[in-house]
């Protein structure tokens, strides 16, 4: 969940791990470091707080070193303190490290030190691992490089890590296991990153290091020391302007407004021109699974989740399919009936989340045919899957997903229609000039920023709110529900409109803003009556429309217009848009950084 970028080259370490810290912030975090390599000497700063804190204690004598290692921490084991930030040293002085997921048996491991009188300075599971690799090389002699395979063995638990050894001031070694580790190569020089953004500046040829790769790098170039498959130098399409805010304020809104041209990019190619094909290559080759399956399962965290529910409204009502949706962090402990004939999606956009690819990784011992739908090319996900769609929104940098999501959810969109083609022959043709007719509209929902903004200001003087809709309007109210606790703090659930009589009811007092989605649909009416009852306890209504709506204009003030569409099938993503610059506007109404919320990170890749 926190951010590594190492550097060995020609060039000056410092300022490319700072900016590579400042690339990786937006993963999340609550302190940094950085490790300069001097002959047999480190030189170590690390500060609880941003990278721009840690920038402050800087001194100037180290600016021409040119092997370094850098870390942004996000806490699991110890509080977020300038002791327990990231990079740690072994109480020799040797190993110098840092440190993605969790070591499991850290506190065998701290036994073992302390049999040989070895006491840890901080509360990290890391540290441990410097004092226990450091002894273990006492013990065997010999070098970090000859022994890292053997000691890493002796180590259970996760870890994308980066080490030097001051006895080799010329070498780092980096190795993984379900964290990921990028290797940037460009000339006379190497790079490691937890993801490409660290390194695209200064080079676009990558290599992903898979799970339990050992590698070592040098200024000669690099080497594995242990290899579980054939490496392949891949060339990253990102564009840096992806990873830039330009004239923005935040990224947030950057990249809310991208969606007009993020959604395009996600169907470019794929639908034609006439409305009569819907073309999906990456899973070609499983369209007779997808044709013959009883049942899709469905497998995600956090906003991917509420995707997956979009899916399984869409698909059960146009394809009449059973879809069963489950949270990754549930799925490998429940009692599950998987079977050869299943087909299983796993959603992420990073394609890095732990407890979905956890869930892939069972899926795939069981000989289910496992799908993705990712945004990140290369990713684990996008490796260990059986094929998938990219949904090709481009970098995502705010912690709180808005493009990414909707990506998905066109994504979804053009898979329901595939399927409606392959299973019922039906081209579903509306669907897809609806698809076509997006960009167009979202921009038409993003004019109306300002008077959004005018509206959000309801929230103001409140900590508590509610989410309504039905049918495919409620994962868009629970995805509405999410952003805004994600960014502005304030306490906010989504339910189904109809269950509100059923126990949500009773936090209903005067003022209170009620947020409540809805399309046209078969369930309009039943949704009217739910504000009827939300306005007869004088609740302050925020109602997300069609631009065609007549009738709960008259039930409240605070309407939220968007276009009418052709078909059903699009509506999730085009009313998202509001409820994505609703939560903003609240967020930033309130002073807040919206881009790095508290306690959150973009990629959970920690269970």
């Amino acid at each position: 969940m926190c951010g590594i970028v190492s550097y060995i080259g020609h060039q000056p370490a410092r300022p490319i791990l700072i900016n590579g810290l400042k690339r990786l912030e937006y993963r999340g975090y609550d302190s940094a470091g950085i490790a300069l390599l001097e002959d047999d000497q480190s030189i170590i700063y690390k500060k609880s707080g941003q990278v721009s804190e840690l920038e402050s204690i800087l001194q100037p004598t180290q600016e021409s070193l040119s092997i370094g290692i850098g870390h942004t921490r996000w806490a699991t084991h110890g509080k977020a303190t300038d002791n327990n930030s990231h990079p740690h040293k072994s109480h020799s002085g040797r190993i110098v490290l840092v440190h993605n997921g969790i070591i499991e048996n850290y506190l065998e491991l701290k036994a073992t030190l302390a049999q040989h009188n070895i006491h840890c300075q901080t509360e990290t599971d890391t540290e441990v691992l410097a004092n226990y690799l450091d002894l273990r090389l006492q013990q065997l002699g010999g070098t970090l490089a000859e022994h890292i395979s053997q000691i890493i063995s002796e180590v259970v638990g996760t870890y994308g890590l980066v080490i030097y050894d001051t006895q080799m001031p010329n070498e780092l070694i980096a190795t993984r296991l379900e964290s990921p580790l990028v290797l940037g190569i460009g000339e006379k020089e190497l790079f490691l990153g937890s993801d490409a953004t660290p390194i695209v500046e200064h080079t676009r040829k990558v290599l992903y290091l898979e799970n339990r790769d050992i590698i070592k790098l040098s200024r000669l170039g690099f080497e594995f020391i242990k290899q579980t498959e054939e490496a392949k130098i891949e060339e990253v399409s990102m564009d840096i302007s992806e990873i830039d805010k330009g004239d923005y304020e935040d990224y947030m809104l950057k990249e809310i407004e991208e969606q007009k041209v993020s959604i395009f990019n996600t169907f470019r190619g794929r639908l034609s021109p006439d409305n009569q094909w819907i073309k999906l290559g990456g899973l070609r080759e499983f369209e007779h699974k997808l044709r013959d399956c009883h049942a899709i399962n469905i497998v995600a965290c956090g906003t991917s989740w509420h995707a997956g529910l979009v899916a399984k409204q869409m698909i059960e009502t146009f394809v009449h399919l059973p879809v069963h949706v489950h949270y990754g962090s549930e799925f490998r402990y429940n009692r599950l009936l998987l079977n050869s004939n299943d087909v299983l999606i796993a959603i992420s956009q990073s394609g890095e989340t732990a407890d979905t690819l956890g869930a892939v990784r069972l899926a795939k011992e069981k000989d289910v045919t496992v799908l993705g739908i990712c945004n990140v090319v290369g990713s684990s996900l996008a490796r260990e899957t059986n094929g998938g769609i990219f949904t090709h929104a481009g970098a995502e940098i705010s912690v709180a997903s808005t493009k990414a999501f909707t990506a998905q959810v066109t994504v979804i969109a053009m898979l329901a229609a595939h399927l409606a083609h392959i299973r019922q022959d039906n081209l579903m043709a509306d669907g897809q000039a609806a698809l076509n007719a997006l960009p167009n509209q979202i921009d038409q929902v993003i004019q109306q920023k300002e008077s959004i903004k005018q509206i959000a200001s309801i929230f103001d003087q409140w900590n508590s709110c509610l989410f309504l809709g039905r049918g495919l309007d409620f994962p868009v109210a629970l995805e509405g529900a999410l952003k805004l606790k994600e960014i502005s703090y304030i306490h906010a659930e989504g339910y189904p409109a109809g269950e509100m009589k059923h126990g949500p009811i009773a936090l209903i007092e005067k003022g209170m803003p009620i947020v409540v989605v809805a399309s046209p649909s078969e369930t309009y009416s039943k949704t009217i009556g739910a504000i009827e009852e939300l306005k007869a306890r004088d609740a302050n209504i925020i109602a997300i429309v069609s631009e065609s709506d007549t009738q709960i204009e008259k039930l409240t003030d605070n309407i939220i217009r968007v276009p009418n569409t052709q078909s059903a099938l699009v509506n999730p993503i085009l009313y998202s848009v509001p409820l994505q610059l609703l939560a903003y506007y609240a967020a930033k109404s309130r002073g807040l950084n919206v881009d790095k919320p508290r306690n959150l990170a973009k990629s959970v890749t920690v269970e």
